[in-house]
């Protein structure tokens, strides 16, 4: 099957429905219970405590707020793989990708007992950082049937510019995974340079926790249909424009 056609039908995927191989395979067991949810939020910046961590833990206080459980997940600052289009995971039973050597299959396996993700990523060139788009890329293309359905959210942080188009480079994986977009009440942006300073943006901080409250508001209407009409919002910040 061409790479194309094979993306297609994964994207086409009924949640749940396996597209690699058998369902009941160790790596692609989807044995969680209907207790509570839980959110995983990945860190793609090689910086284990930089300003995308600081961004993904603003979010994470306001679902653990809700009741949610969450766990961040960073990539780490070893070499990542590409994928290189071998096919390797269409034959090889649901076992994911086959480079087992970086977190690609670790957060497929981590996808499986989550009901949604937010992804976060410093800003390179325009881009996302190369690393978590090469992990991004070959987690959807080996283990899409994880993700199926799943609300999905991408942060980006950046020292001034670009962040609009990381967030539709990552967004477009998630529309093509069947993956309804929570959305804040701005881009999901924060900005910061030095280590810690996106805590100085005020608006980029409760356009997290606005991000955290609408997740958690979502992930209950979708399992429970008891959510409110709609969630509560804070007194809007002041603007921060980073002008200096």
């Amino acid at each position: 099957m061409m790479r194309r056609s094979f993306i297609k039908t994964a994207a086409l995927a009924a949640a749940g429905t396996a597209v690699l191989g058998a369902p009941a395979s160790a790596m692609m067991k989807e044995g969680k219970d209907a207790g509570k949810k839980k959110v995983l939020l990945v860190n793609g910046s090689p910086r284990a405590d930089g300003n995308t961590f600081c961004a993904l833990q603003e979010i994470e206080k306001q679902l653990k707020a809700h009741g949610l459980e969450t766990e961040i997940y960073q990539i780490g600052n070893k070499p990542v793989r590409m994928c290189i289009n071998c096919g390797g995971c269409r034959r090889n039973g649901g076992k994911g990708c086959v480079f087992d050597d970086d977190p690609c299959n670790e957060i497929a396996r981590k996808l499986a007992d989550a009901d949604a993700v937010v992804i976060g990523t410093p800003v390179y060139y325009g881009q996302p950082n190369g690393g978590i788009l090469a992990v991004m890329q070959r987690l959807f293309y080996s283990a899409g049937h994880l993700v199926q359905n799943k609300p999905a959210a991408a942060v980006a942080i950046c020292r001034r510019g670009g962040a609009t188009a990381t967030l539709q480079t990552m967004n477009m994986m998630f529309e093509m995974m069947n993956m309804p977009l929570v959305t804040s009440q701005y881009w999901n942006i924060a900005y910061g340079a030095a280590k810690g300073e996106v805590k100085l943006d005020k608006e980029g901080m409760q356009t997290m926790r606005t991000l955290g409250n609408n997740l958690a508001w979502l992930l209950e209407k979708i399992h429970t249909g008891d959510g409110k009409s709609a969630p509560s919002r804070e007194e809007k910040a002041e603007f921060t424009n980073f002008i200096r």
